[in-house]
Parts: C-alpha cells; structure tokens; sequence
C-alpha cells in the first residue's frame, strides 16, 4: 500500500507535521518513515485512545509481533531498530510487562519521588544561580532545561556526576532521525555494554540510589529479574527520564513567554501545576510513541489495520486534536478546563515517570520566573529550531534575556 504522508519533512516540526496528517488525512493515516519503512500513525484523540485503551488486548508492544521487523522486510541495520527493539518494560505485555514493572514500581514509589523535591529544588536554584552569572542573555537550553533533568535522573539512579554528560549524548543520538545506521549501531551498543558494567560497579558498591534498590530487588526476588531485563529498565528509564522532561520544561518556557497575558496568569495564580498540564496537552515533548502490533487484523476509526502492521501512536496530534479540545486546540490556554489529556499515555504503559516529571517541570518554571520576572526569549518564536526527531520535540537552543534578578528565593 502506498504511504500518501512521509515523516520527517524537511523543514516542518514534527509537531505541526503529525497535526497536519489529521487535518489531510483522518484519524488514522499511513506513514513513510526514514529507510522507507512504511507505518500506519493514529493521529486524532479518539484514534490514540482507542490504541492505548486496548493495550495487551488487541494491541502487543512485543517487537517479535512487527512482521516485517523479524521477515528480512526491514534491514538489520535500520537506526529505528535500536529504539523499537530490545527487552525492556516498553516491549512487554501482559504478565511479563506487569511483573517487571512492579520490581520498578518497588523502588521507584511516588513517596521517593515526592520527597526529592528538595533536592531538585536545590539543584534548580544552583543552576539558576550560575545561569545569573551569565549575563543577561544565555541559552536556557544549555544552562537549565537541559542540566536539570539529566542530573535529577542520574543522581536518582546513582550515576557519577563526570558521566552523566555521556548519558546525554547517547540519547540524543539515538532519538534522532539523522542518525546513520553506523552510528545507531555503535551508540546502542556502547550504551547497553556501560549499562552493563555500571550495574556491577553498584552491586560492589551499592548506595542509596534506585540502582542499588533494583539489585536488591533482584536478590530478594531470585529469577524473577535477568540481568538483561536490569539493563533494560535504566536503559529505558535513563533515556525517557530525562529527554521528554528537557523538552517539556523549554516548550513550557516557549509558550508561556510568547503570550504575555498566559504568562502573567501563571504569576498571579501560581498556577504552575496548570502550565505544566497545558504544556502536556498541547506542546507535549512526546511526539510519537513506537510502536503497538495488532495481535489480529483490526479497525481502529474506521481503517482496517493487518495483523503485525506496526502503529505509531500520535500523542502531541491527540493533544490537539479540535474534535477533543475545541475549535482552539492548539491555542495554549491555561483558563482551559483541564480535561484528561493522553500526554503520558494511559493503560498499563501510562508513564511510570509522570509524577517525576510533573514535579520537575513545576519546580523549574515557578523558580525560574520568580527568579527572573522579566525573562523573555531572545528569538521570535518562529525562528527557534527544534531538535531532529520524530520521537521527541523541543529546542535545540532557547536564547532569552533574563532581566533583572529578583533578590532571594
């Protein structure tokens, strides 16, 4: 079947790219993405809800079910591969995704989370005070929205300070779309092979960290977690951790400084909680979620969809989608009423780092514009250019003037 969109197209944001498959082509388009690998992408509300609510029903996210992935259809070298592929909590269903996922849930417990809230705010203010020392015009990217994230993940997961960097590159380089096939290889590998020895280092050397608490988990449950599945886990939760909430923090930043009266609403009523969610609904980080195989040959919104076809799952399109949200969808309103939106997903796969990211994202926007009242962007909004992936979307570099800095905390 010929595949009437192609993703990326050069020039155009993924965000605006997957928005305009729903105004052209319906709930549920046919994608080419890059090697030429043809996918089917639900693009509208009721299309991704109706994907995520049947997750492990009709719906695997077990690789070994995408028939052209395992038919020689798809080479062995196509960069997607080491995203779509693997043995980590995103390719399991059922029994074996539940099981792995409570090891996780053990030791990743919302009252750990909630009680680094301390410690992130420490951390934010420390970046907030070096970015002062800048100068008045800086890159938030560079200077904040990236470094926050990144050390709140690795710090929870007890990777050095002088590795971290490293973790970010791997990353970034994976979740590219420009990445050569070479390339992919070789970062997959390297990342997978650190992981490796990095969880040896902590089961010599365990700390107060959730690395340490999985081995535990590990050792207490016997064979109920391979050292592989081990790998898998921080594979998955170190890169996913930190790239959505980098992204979600700078597009936040970028809505709310390109309408003045949203911004000054967000001030007056401290309503940082509710630009967290406008952000997450209509300026999500997460792009496309890949992939689901249907177990059986299905309809979703009226399209018939093989067995094994793989389905790109269109989060930010279900944020703006008018059919769900209203003739302004895409309009970043935080007077909205705030219906349940699908930006972390929902079914057994809904994000386990939702309430990490939540309090993240909280944290560093309320403290950043308390500490900078006047901070703007230094660009038009038009003219920032956005990371290269189809997957993820956020700014590569957020030049802004902070303005004045306001005294204390």
């Amino acid at each position: 079947m010929a595949c009437p969109f192609k993703l990326p197209i050069p020039g155009e944001r993924a965000f605006h790219t997957i928005s305009r498959f729903r105004s052209e082509g319906g709930p549920v388009v046919r994608v080419e993405l890059p090697g030429q690998v043809p996918v089917w992408a639900v693009v509208a509300y009721e299309s991704v809800d109706e994907v995520l609510s049947n997750d492990g029903i009709l719906f695997s996210k077990n690789p070994r079910n995408y028939t052209a992935l395992n038919d020689g259809t798809i080479p062995a070298d196509w960069p997607l591969r080491q995203v779509v592929d693997g043995d980590h909590l995103l390719t399991k269903d059922g029994a074996d995704h539940r099981r792995l996922r409570g090891l996780v849930n053990r030791a990743f417990t919302p009252a750990r989370v909630q009680a680094l809230a301390p410690r992130i705010q420490e951390m934010t203010d420390e970046l907030l005070d070096r970015m002062a020392e800048q100068g008045d015009r800086v890159d938030l990217v560079r200077l904040f929205s990236e470094p926050l994230p990144v050390a709140v993940i690795c710090e929870l997961f007890g990777i050095p300070h002088d590795e971290r960097k490293q973790i970010r590159d791997w990353s970034l380089i994976l979740l590219s779309h420009e990445t050569t096939p070479d390339e992919a290889v070789k970062t997959g590998g390297d990342l997978l092979a650190y992981l490796a020895a990095f969880i040896e280092r902590k089961r010599g050397a365990p700390g107060d960290d959730l690395t340490t608490a999985l081995i535990r988990a590990q050792e207490d449950d016997g064979d109920s977690l391979s050292d592989s599945e081990m790998v898998g886990i921080l594979w998955l939760v170190l890169i996913a951790g930190h790239e959505t909430t980098v992204h979600l923090i700078a597009n936040a930043v970028v809505a709310l400084c390109s309408d003045p009266a949203q911004l000054a609403m967000a001030r007056a009523e401290n309503a940082w909680d509710r630009a967290v969610e406008e952000t997450l609904r209509g300026r999500n980080s997460v792009i496309n979620v890949m992939f689901r195989y249907p177990m059986r040959e299905v309809r979703v919104s009226g399209v018939t969809i093989k067995e094994g076809e793989p389905i790109m799952v269109g989060i930010s399109a279900a944020g703006t989608d008018p059919a769900r949200f209203g003739e302004h969808a895409e309009r970043f309103d935080l007077s909205r009423d705030q219906e349940p939106h699908l930006g972390f997903g929902r079914g057994p796969h809904f994000c386990l780092g939702a309430p990490l990211a939540r309090l993240e994202a909280r944290i560093a926007l309320s403290s950043l514009f308390s500490r900078f009242p006047d901070l703007r962007l230094d660009v038009g909004a038009d003219d920032i250019a956005y990371v290269s992936s189809i997957i993820t979307e956020g700014p590569v570099s957020l030049p802004v003037l902070l303005g004045p800095v306001k005294d204390g905390r």
